[in-house]
Order: C-alpha cells, then sequence, then structure tokens
C-alpha cells in the first residue's frame, strides 16, 4: 500500500502538481467581496484556489479563525474560516454543513455536461489529455486513451486545479466513469463549472 501511494505521489508530481496530500492551490484572478460577521465588507481578489479553500488579497485586518463570507463577482457567495492572514494576505477554508461521505456513489450529486479536456494518468503510464462529458462533485465521465481496469486507480488534473485522484468504476469501450477519492467543495464546483463554461464559450 505504501509503495502504491508513493506511486501516486510521484505521478502526481509529474503532471504538474505536488503530491495531492499537499493541496496545492493554483493561481487565479477574480474579484471578490469579504463580509465580516459585523456586516463590514472589503474588497478582495481572489488568488488561488484549491478544492477546499482560496487564498486572497484584501485591505481587511482579518483574524485567524475568523469566520466570513466570500463573495465572488457572478459566482455566489461562499461561508469560510480564515485559517491564517499576513501582509494583506489571507488562506480562507471553505464550511462543508454535510461532511462528503467517505464512499460516495458514482450517480451522487448534481451532474453538469461539459466538454472539458483534462489530463489524465494511470499509475507508471505517461499523462494524455481527454475530454470530459459529465461531471459531478463526486466524479466523471471520461474518454480514455487505455483501458483501465475497474477499481483502478487513476490521477486526473483539471487546468488551474490541483491533482485529483480517482479510482474507475465502469468502463464501457472507450469511455470511462471515475469516482473522486475527495469531493470537491460545493463552492469550488461552481466555480470550476463557471470557468469550463467560459472557456468552452471562447473556444
Amino acid at each position: 500500500m505504501g509503495a502504491e501511494r508513493a506511486e501516486r505521489q510521484t505521478a502526481a508530481a509529474q503532471l504538474g502538481t505536488e503530491p495531492v496530500n499537499r493541496r496545492e492551490r493554483r493561481p487565479v484572478s477574480l474579484r471578490s467581496f469579504v463580509v465580516r460577521e459585523d456586516g463590514s465588507s472589503s474588497e478582495a481578489l481572489l488568488l488561488d484556489l484549491s478544492y477546499d479553500g482560496c487564498g486572497i488579497e484584501t485591505p481587511a485586518a482579518l483574524r485567524c479563525g475568523e469566520a466570513v463570507k466570500l463573495t465572488v463577482l457572478r459566482r455566489g457567495a461562499m461561508d469560510a474560516t480564515v485559517r491564517w492572514c499576513k501582509d494583506g494576505k489571507a488562506g480562507l477554508v471553505f464550511e462543508t454543513r454535510e461532511p462528503a461521505p467517505a464512499h460516495p456513489l458514482p450517480r451522487r450529486g448534481e451532474r453538469i455536461a461539459t466538454t472539458a479536456d483534462v489530463s489524465l494518468r494511470r499509475l507508471g503510464k505517461n499523462s494524455y489529455r481527454v475530454a470530459v462529458t459529465d461531471l459531478s462533485r463526486d466524479g466523471c465521465k471520461v474518454g480514455l486513451v487505455e483501458q483501465p481496469r475497474m477499481r483502478e486507480h487513476m490521477l486526473v488534473k483539471f487546468d488551474g486545479l490541483e491533482v485529483l485522484e480517482a479510482e474507475v468504476c465502469w468502463v464501457d469501450g472507450y469511455m470511462g466513469g471515475l469516482r473522486f477519492e475527495r469531493a470537491i467543495h460545493p463552492a469550488v464546483f461552481r466555480l470550476l463549472v463557471d470557468r469550463l463554461k467560459q472557456s468552452a464559450a471562447t473556444a
């Protein structure tokens, strides 16, 4: 098991990111506002994003452990807690009211039709770009270059986000269903879907 985990970490690094357990954040630039518990609000710039949090730049003197609401323009509001703050920057972790189950079902949650491309990699193999035609917080449907085994672990990477570990839950020819080991946070999922729609519209 340890050798398999080490191989997944090595493969994740070769996909252009650090091992998944570091939850590396990728740069973005989105205008937003931070609303504090006293009702005051300040402008903020969303700097980076992970599957469960983000980094921001704001003139507000936030405090570690403070509960805030982050509003991203045209993308809704998200409850968050300040994890760290220094020199006008802060790291937020998004609140989850209902914990994601340890083994979500392949069809659990809202499914979004998309035509995005992702990087996909089998352990010990080269990565390749494939189309994602169906996406939810818990998994996705992808095209396949090579046919994997049922329950095989693979690595999926959306542009601008960290690598996700996933398990093969079905294969039909050169299409397959993947279940993410860690569900995407609802707030991050909304941002990801918006980004994919914008990319499709400008393609």
